[in-house]
């Protein structure tokens, strides 16, 4: 409660010097995301090196050794550093899996909310079990730790929910573009998959910093791209139908890819014999057996980590044909394994280490085929970064803009088109749930912007919260403030009531340190309660209220009486909405088992 409390006198100070600055509020958010976007590509910098200090010091400098007995250490080490890992996760288990599904959940559903511990957890935690081995990459976790840290100055100056949603993004993809050196693949990646179809789009805050997140990675770790490959171009029409074929064969790993990982995980979290923080380190032992078996046969030790150092060589050299595939179904059994057992980790980087290994074996094939000399494995190996890339994460157009800048070839864009529409057009068509909204449905969290049809079913009453803590209206803001405080229980805002027991309002927790930081403590809650109330009625249905609060940018709503709008009823949350959500799939899946089990 302290610790609580000390935060919050925090946010009150930071919100006077906010508001002393002879500024608009707009102009200070732009401020606060030109700090953002700094902040940003330094975490992302931090980050970088950090978890390449723990892989070339513990994986990568342990493969080199010739020894004998270096082998049993490639199998335990991934073991150790996952258990390790796991351990620490049990304390901090947002920084579990990628991050990006935990970026959109606090978009969606906690109104730009992300703890502040998912900043050093994250960063931490991600830089090591990647270090020790862990088949995943670093731009998933880049994002959550830039998001989070969006997150954290928003609510050091209690701006408005609105506004703090609207952060989120921005930190998103100044993480991205830092991670990847690609700005505007961070731009067209928020908004296909973080913000999707919704209304409100911060569009030159988030090209702002996402340009300066990159222009502070490349100033620290150099101006250059992620990859240097060769001019590589179309030789012929003809390989056009072989990239094509590229692209069903990229599309088809994309499924085998997401399915294979949501399978595996689901299994990893019904299990009952080893409890949660043990998995990510029984996960590790069997990468360590998949890595040693690959560096074996081919020499090389890319399995274990990110393995940009593989891929970049791929994109430049003809590799043996055998290595390519040995390469590729290794690391997508790794990544596979590493996620699904809950490493802390992204699947960026191994979708497209796998994604050039398996184009780099289509551009062998294809050149003894086409009996050309001209043709070139290192194209197709590019071309299939992109294509498995837009097949799992389900963003065709961030896919093509993606390779352009991490590898500055322009040359290529008719193969890359093809190769990645293809492959994003079977993998939706097999697979339609993007990867990250089905991790999301897995733990049970529907996105209520996705589920317009089913919210049409479901009326107000069966999802609101009914018995609801409200606040007399006669307080003081500073006597409000503390009795929040007391209350067992936190949330977002609270109805505020008149001695009649009717309602009268609504206010937020920033509402109330807003108003102290205005010198309003002693003012009656009653007088400075925005009293034009937006509510619901219980026998409306989820469609409308998504509707009320994305118009308003609000995250509840008080219920009401239709006859007496006085009358409080309950409240109705986002999170309400997702639990209604929630149980009407369950429900469903319920019903459906029945139906089967009968007609069996």
């Amino acid at each position: 409660m302290k610790g609580s409390l000390k935060w919050y006198r925090l946010q009150i100070r930071a919100r006077r010097i906010f508001n002393r600055i002879p500024l608009r509020e707009s102009q200070k958010i732009f401020i606060l995301t030109l700090l953002i976007g700094g902040l940003c590509g330094l975490a992302a910098v931090v980050f970088h090196l950090l978890l390449d200090f723990f892989q070339e010091n513990i994986i990568y400098s342990v493969a080199s050794l010739s020894d004998w007995w270096h082998m049993p250490l490639l199998i335990f080490i991934p073991a150790v550093g996952g258990l390790i890992s796991g351990i620490g996760l049990s304390f901090a288990p947002e920084a579990r899996g990628s991050g990006i599904p935990q970026v959109k959940k606090a978009f969606y559903l906690n109104g730009g909310r992300i703890p502040a511990r998912v900043i050093p957890g994250k960063m931490i935690l991600a830089a090591f079990n990647i270090g020790t081995g862990a088949s995943l990459g670093r731009e998933g976790p880049t994002v959550q730790i830039c998001a989070a840290l969006a997150s954290l100055l928003g609510r050091i100056f209690a701006i408005s929910r609105r506004r703090l949603q609207s952060l989120l993004p921005i930190g998103a993809a100044a993480g991205l573009a830092a991670a990847f050196n690609t700005p505007i693949a961070a731009l067209t990646f928020t908004l296909e998959e973080i913000l999707g179809d919704t209304a409100a789009k911060p569009l030159g805050s988030i090209v702002i910093a996402a340009v300066i997140a990159a222009v502070i990675e490349r100033a620290m770790l150099g101006e250059h791209p992620l990859f240097t490959v060769p001019p590589y171009k179309l030789n012929s029409a003809v390989e056009l139908v072989f990239y094509a074929l590229l692209g069903i064969i990229a599309g088809l790993t994309a499924v085998l890819f997401k399915e294979g990982l949501l399978r595996l995980r689901m299994f990893f979290q019904n299990q009952q014999i080893i409890p949660p923080w043990a998995t990510p380190g029984l996960g590790g032992l069997i990468l360590g057996i998949i890595g040693t078996m690959a560096l074996l046969l081919t020499g090389s030790s890319s399995i274990f980590g990110v393995g940009y150092g593989q891929l970049s060589i791929a994109l430049q050299t003809d590799l043996p044909l055998p290595m390519f595939i040995i390469l590729g179904i290794c690391k997508l059994i790794g990544t596979v394994v590493s996620y699904s057992s809950g490493s802390s980790g992204g699947i960026f980087g191994p979708s497209l280490y796998i994604g050039g290994m398996i184009g780099g074996g289509i551009g062998i094939l294809t050149r003894f085929i086409l009996h050309n000399s001209l043709t070139q494995p290192g194209a197709f190996a590019l071309v299939g970064m992109g294509a498995v890339f837009a097949g799992i994460v389900g963003a065709p157009v961030t896919s093509i803009i993606m390779v352009f800048e991490m590898t500055n070839n322009y040359a290529i864009i008719l193969p890359l088109m093809v190769a990645n529409i293809v492959s994003y057009a079977v993998a939706t068509k097999l697979s339609p749930t993007p990867i990250y909204d089905a991790l999301l449905l897995q733990d049970g969290i529907h996105l209520p912007h996705l589920e317009r049809h089913v919210l049409k079913r479901i009326p107000v009453r069966a999802a609101m919260t009914r018995e609801v803590t409200t606040v007399n209206g006669e307080l003081s803001v500073a006597e409000a403030f503390r009795y929040v405080q007391l209350l067992p229980e936190h949330h977002h805002a609270y109805p505020v009531m008149n001695r009649q027991g009717r309602l009268i309002g609504l206010f937020t927790f920033n509402d109330l340190k807003r108003a102290l930081a205005a010198n309003q403590g002693n003012r009656r809650l009653d007088e400075i309660l925005n009293k034009d109330l937006i509510s619901a009625y219980p026998d409306q249905t989820l469609d409308e209220v998504i509707f009320k609060l994305g118009q308003k940018g609000i995250s509840q709503l008080p219920v009401v009486s239709r006859k007496d709008p006085s009358k409080l009823l309950g409240i109705i949350t986002l999170h309400d909405i997702a639990a209604a959500l929630s149980k009407e799939d369950k429900t469903a899946a319920t019903i459906g088992a029945g139906v089967t089990e009968k007609h069996t």
